[in-house]
Parts: C-alpha cells; structure tokens; sequence
C-alpha cells in the first residue's frame, strides 16, 4: 500500500502543479508540504465516500490554513470527489474551487476557511458536535505554524483539552516559513511540542512530514493509541515548503504565493516524474 500511496501522492503533487500554473500564480507552497497527509488521510485512514459526501457519520477533515486549497482540491479530485479537469478552473470566475475552501462551492469540503485560526475552532465545534451525536465520527484538521502566532488557536486548544474531545486529531505544517520570512524570525513558537502538551494534547512529532511511511505511521499511531484517554492529539509534522521541486523549495519564504507559468509548471512535473 505504502507504493501505491507514493504514487497518489505524486499525482496529487502534479495535479497542484498544473491547476496553478493553470492560472498562473497561488499558494504552491504550503500547498506542496503537506501532500503526504491528505495523501494518508483521504486514501487509507478517513470514513468517507466520495459517492456520499454529506454521509452521517463520515470523518471531517478541515484545511484552517485555508491557503493550502489547491492541494485539498487535487485530492478531492484524485479520490473522486469531481473531474479532475475542473481543477483547470482554480481561482477563476464562476469556479467551484476558489482560492481558499469553501464548502458552500465545492463537493467535499466541510468546512469554509481562510482567515487563519477560525477553520481550527470550527473543527473542534465539529468534535465537539460528533461527541454530542454520538455518531463515532473523527475530525482531523491541519494548521499551519504562521498561522499558531494567531491566539485564537490557544484559545481552541484550551478549550478541546476541558471538553475532552479524544476524537479530534490536529496536525501542523511545520515548514519554517510564513510569508514574510521564517516563523522564528516573525514571532517564534519553539518549543512547539512542549506548548501543545502544557495545553493538554497528547503530542506526536514526526521528523520528515514529507515521507509517506512517516507520515502513516503517525496517523495510524495517533488515531489507535493517543486519543483513547480523553485527549486530542496533535501531529507535528516538520516538513519542507514547496517540498518535491528543487528550485520551488530553493524560492524559502518567496514560494509562500508565487508566480508559476505553465511552462515552468510542466518542467517541474517532469522533475517530479523522472523525465526531466
């Protein structure tokens, strides 16, 4: 299996590439890091049926950094959601896949995010919902480090440890980078680990979150063994911004929202391929 999700996970990769380049500019590189996850999440360990996607009972996956879109949206589409050639119409006029998800435009998405910090309490609203419904549903959701400067992330976390919701898992994408430059430049938040415990989570790092058998194991681990004493889990993934392109991951904090022709997206699937 651990083949075959390397496989989706460089389609997934190629599909953000050209949906961009596409349109000629986005967030590719919050985008590129955090593929294994939604790779894992969506293809092995989330309840869902994309032939159901309103199904009662399902897992809720919500994207807070709600700039990483593009990479939900390749997802969606390689787990069957919608065509794949709708992911042509990124950021367009009349598009069911703006920039930033939205769930009242796009088949899959749960939950509208965007301004950072909001999409992580509305996660922990739907664990909370779930707990209550008693529906056995899981809700995981993926914050960026930028976006852990904001206080209302710690105002969430305080709030899902007191309510005991042992069904939500979190993840970060550590990357290091925030638009402006490094996160420790901007306003650091090291030791991140030891933040997440002191609010009550039980706390998973994993050293390369870009490498898919890291990346399961630490899901699987964190969904059978860190959420059964009445905690949720964060994940932190360290991982590398605009992660499977050399000269993407060269641009550091200037591949955060980018320019990107389709030329240049073409070349860099062809690196992501072996053809180049």
């Amino acid at each position: 299996m651990n083949n075959d999700l390397k496989s989706i996970a460089k389609d997934i990769r190629c599909d953000v590439l050209q949906c961009i380049g596409h349109l000629g500019v986005g967030h590719i590189g919050g985008c590129l890091s955090v593929v294994e996850l939604l790779t894992v999440l969506y293809f092995e360990v989330m309840h869902i049926d994309p032939k159901n996607p309103k199904m009662a009972g399902r897992d809720r996956f919500v994207c807070s950094k709600g700039h990483a879109g593009p990479a939900v949206y390749a997802t969606l589409a390689n787990r069957g959601y919608f065509d794949k050639k709708e992911l042509l119409t990124l950021n367009q006029g009349g598009t069911n896949l703006p920039s930033h998800c939205d769930m009242n435009r796009t088949v899959g998405i749960d939950m509208t995010t965007g301004s950072l910090g909001q999409g992580f309490s509305c996660a922990i609203g739907a664990a909370l919902g779930a707990k209550l419904e008693g529906d056995g549903a899981r809700i995981y959701t993926l914050i960026g480090d930028g976006e852990s400067q904001e206080g209302q992330i710690w105002e969430a976390a305080m709030f899902a440890a007191a309510k005991k919701l042992d069904n939500l898992i979190a993840f970060t994408d550590y990357n290091k980078l925030q638009i402006d430059g490094t996160v420790e430049e901007v306003n650091g938040i090291a030791p991140l680990a030891d933040k997440w415990r002191a609010f009550g989570w039980n706390v998973l790092e994993v050293p390369d979150g870009n490498d898919i058998e890291q990346v399961r194991s630490a899901v699987w681990r964190a969904r059978n063994d860190l959420t059964r004493d009445g905690k949720p889990a964060m994940v932190i993934l360290h991982t590398k911004k605009g992660c499977g392109v050399k000269w993407i991951e060269d641009l550091g904090a200037g591949n955060h929202n980018t320019n990107l022709t389709a030329e240049q997206a073409e070349v860099a699937i062809r690196e992501l391929r072996g053809e180049a």
